[in-house]
């Protein structure tokens, strides 16, 4: 789906795009690019990779903060994308969209993983920042109307502490501050379990939100 919008787009952006990876891979299958295409990114490093991976497609990669406004213009573009934002600003979305344009994000859901971070960290509250429906309400304030919005969520499966110990490191926003000496009696506990019972089994929660801007 993504990839055709992009194809008919006039005019695109990319907001938080880490290393630009993904909208890469979706300006490689598009049949044909928008005649302006941008990227925002917060991460120094990630900047520069952004900037390497998306050169060859003509998009400008602006360093911002992702909590910051866009320094971009009003009304450009019709098409504004993220995946996994950090944080939404829903009046800056509706501000650089064109009438007609459209907002299209896969965004991580409340809860995601809660099954692992409980068992590492005790009981956890799901953040109320990542619940759809807040998703939903910021998008009508910023004068957005949402024309979708779906919910999955996908299993996460652990066969072995290793590959835990890895998924921590690399999803750092998981356990915030994990290391292995820090969390060796639960990862004790989870091998132990995982010995006994087999695979742990989390749940990635996510959503997509599509906002139209009224034309």
């Amino acid at each position: 789906m993504l990839v055709e919008r992009v194809g008919v787009a006039a005019a695109a952006l990319d907001v938080q795009t880490g290393g630009g990876e993904v909208f890469a891979e979706v300006l490689r299958q598009a049949e044909r690019l928008p005649e302006h295409l941008a990227a925002t990114e917060s991460w120094p490093p990630n900047v520069a990779i952004a900037a390497r991976n998306l050169g060859p497609f003509g998009v400008s990669v602006v360093e911002t903060a992702d909590d910051a406004p866009l320094p971009l213009a009003d009304q450009v573009f019709d098409l504004v994308v993220s995946r996994h934002p950090v944080v939404t600003l829903w009046a800056e979305i509706a501000r650089v969209l064109a009438p007609g344009g459209s907002y299209l994000s896969q965004q991580v859901g409340a809860g995601s993983n809660r099954e692992l971070i409980d068992f590492m960290m005790g009981p956890q509250t799901p953040g109320a920042a990542r619940d759809p429906n807040r998703a939903v309400a910021g998008a009508e304030a910023a004068g957005l109307v949402v024309v979708d919005l779906r919910q999955e969520s996908l299993r996460t499966v652990f066969n072995d502490v290793g590959a835990v110990v890895y998924f921590l490191r690399k999803v750092l926003w998981t356990v915030p501050g994990f290391t292995v000496e820090k969390y060796r009696h639960r990862l004790l506990a989870l091998h132990q379990r995982i010995e006994r019972e087999g695979p742990f089994v989390a749940h990635s929660e996510r959503f997509l939100i599509e906002a139209r801007k009224p034309g």
